[in-house]
């Protein structure tokens, strides 16, 4: 039993639990109460806010579209303007689309943009949201014209817009297209560019669109960021200048262009070079093959040419077999091309020359009439019509050096792979065992068989060898012209001159006597025409042969007797 004052106290205590409990039950519902109220508000004010946000921002942009379409072309190029300084992440998607012929507007109001204009019926999406809205017949379309001025203001007006761009490339096309397009509206944000582009390209390119303006401004001081400038666009600007009112910037225009002038022809000089080895390549890979069975077996194959042509057919016929991989099938046609003709070679070493040796005459005749073969055999089995044969992506375009010389790159690639090939050759020529031999058959027939080499099994080796190198000479034209029946028929007569200007059977002499001639004939073709070129290209190989009649590194042994 509890006394009357512990069950006081014990009432009491139990009371007071009671009104905490009460009290942290009303906190508790409070809290809950205006987490309710806020989140009703939020749920009702959020989206009245975007409501009303995106509303303004459409009717804004709506208002920058509807100000274009209008009769005044004046007041368009405002409305174009206007877009540019919006700030709008879609203007430049607006412009552009104007500037196609895109831009439209629907019939109920609307405008639109026209994703492919083939057909009667037109895909389109709303210019202002980017929805795709289905397709709208010419009729439900009213587009919005422009002239050639605002054109030209279209363009320039893009360029700026894609000079903010992240993309570094979009921005070094901008600054390209700026050449000679600024105005007195772009100099002034121009100059703001210039100051934050980090990209030293961009900031070139800008700098010599602003001087072009200031230029035509009559600034003198602007003829300093153009000077060296080897771009056409900087050229006609400093022409212009010359013809103009102040003396002072005409003579500084002239002096600049003087200098221009200068580095254009070391250029141009760089460029014929660059051509000239290129063909010089071609000649080597066309002639190298030539000059060792020329320089062992004393043969003169005038089918040498179509070796060269069926490495070519090879170089197309697997591209056939594997459509759509052009690299692929260049990188496989290398060593089929090689075994083709080599296989060739050894038929026609086999069939008549083994027969002919010791009469270069006959042998001349014989291999006349197989090249003659050989061409109508393509013509029957393949077409008389020539073939495409498709560069790979990474062999197509050029580098740019500068303004005025761009290298192409197949060229490039050619010329590298004849560097190769030849490197190839002397390897095998100086540290293998039919090296060895070729040499030693090369210099005494007679005395190489009395030391035990088999001289028709190193014809055989060699005239094969000589083969496939054309071979691979022809799957490096395939790069450079179109394959036709007659494409040996090109090289022939420059690989017997390459041969007999270098030296019979020399290796080192081929490239020489080939990049030197590729060279001669690119200097001498810009004035005296292509088949003048090679008419006194002609004329000069037989004066030295007057005088040298061993070529330019003659051979030691048979080759160097008689």
């Amino acid at each position: 039993m509890l006394g009357p004052a512990t069950a006081g106290a014990r009432a009491g205590t139990d009371a007071a639990e009671d009104e905490r409990t009460s009290q942290s039950r009303g906190s508790w519902l409070l809290a809950l109460a205006l987490s309710l109220v806020l989140v009703l508000g939020l749920s009702i004010t959020t989206p009245a806010a975007a409501q009303e946000a995106a509303p303004n921002d459409d009717v804004a942009a709506m208002t920058l579209l509807e100000a274009l379409d209008v009769d005044s072309f004046p007041a368009k190029g405002d409305a174009i303007d206007a877009i540019v300084h919006s700030d709008d992440p879609r203007a430049r998607d607006w412009l552009q689309a104007l500037l196609d012929g895109r831009l439209q507007r629907a019939g109920d109001g609307r405008f639109v943009v026209v994703l492919d204009n083939t057909g009667r019926d037109w895909p389109v999406q709303d210019a202002l949201s980017g929805e795709p809205l289905g397709q709208m017949s010419r009729r439900e379309l009213d587009r919005i014209g422009i002239n050639n001025a605002l054109r030209n203001q279209l363009r320039s007006a893009i360029a700026v817009v894609d000079l903010y761009a992240a993309d570094v490339g979009l921005r070094r096309a901008s600054a390209e297209r700026l050449l000679g397009e600024v105005d007195g509206d772009l100099a002034g944000p121009l100059a703001e560019v210039i100051e934050e582009e980090p990209d030293a390209r961009v900031r070139g390119r800008l700098v010599q669109a602003l001087a072009i303006y200031r230029l035509e401004q009559g600034e003198l001081e602007a003829i300093d960021d153009l000077q060296g400038s080897l771009h056409s666009r900087v050229r006609v600007a400093l022409n212009r200048a010359t013809n103009g009112d102040d003396p002072i910037v005409a003579d500084a225009a002239r002096e600049a262009l003087n200098g221009i002038e200068q580095m254009l022809k070391v250029n141009r000089a760089a460029e014929t070079l660059y051509f000239g080895l290129s063909l010089g390549s071609v000649l080597v890979l066309a002639a190298i093959g030539l000059a060792i069975t020329f320089g062992v077996m004393g043969v003169i194959n005038m089918a040498h040419g179509e070796l060269i042509m069926l490495g070519a057919y090879t170089t197309w016929a697997m591209q056939q077999l594997l459509p759509g991989q052009p690299g692929l099938a260049l990188i496989l046609a290398i060593p089929a091309g090689f075994m083709v003709a080599a296989l060739a070679g050894i038929a026609i070493e086999r069939g008549v020359i083994q027969f002919l040796k010791g009469r270069p005459l006959e042998t001349l005749l014989a291999t006349f009439g197989i090249s003659l073969i050989l061409q109508q055999l393509v013509r029957t089995g393949i077409s008389p019509l020539n073939r495409t044969v498709i560069t790979p992506e990474w062999m197509s375009g050029s580098i740019a050096v500068n303004d005025a010389l761009s290298l192409t790159l197949n060229r490039m690639y050619v010329l590298g792979f004849a560097l190769v090939v030849f490197a190839a050759l002397m390897l095998i020529m100086r540290r293998t065992r039919l090296g060895l031999e070729v040499r030693a058959v090369t210099q005494n027939r007679a005395m190489a068989r009395s030391m035990g080499i088999r001289a028709t099994r190193v014809d055989i080796l060699t005239f094969a060898l000589g083969s496939g190198v054309a071979g691979l000479a022809g799957v490096a034209l395939s790069q450079l012209t179109n394959v036709g029946p007659n494409l040996g028929q090109n090289y022939i007569i420059d690989s017997f001159m390459v041969v007999v200007f270098g030296g019979v059977g020399n290796l080192w002499g081929t490239l020489v006597a080939g990049l030197s001639l590729g060279v001669i004939n690119q200097v001498l073709e810009p004035w005296a025409g292509a088949v003048m070129a090679k008419i006194i290209v002609l004329v000069f190989i037989i004066l030295f042969i007057q005088k040298r009649p061993r070529g330019l590194f003659p051979q030691k042994g048979r080759a160097a007797e008689g």
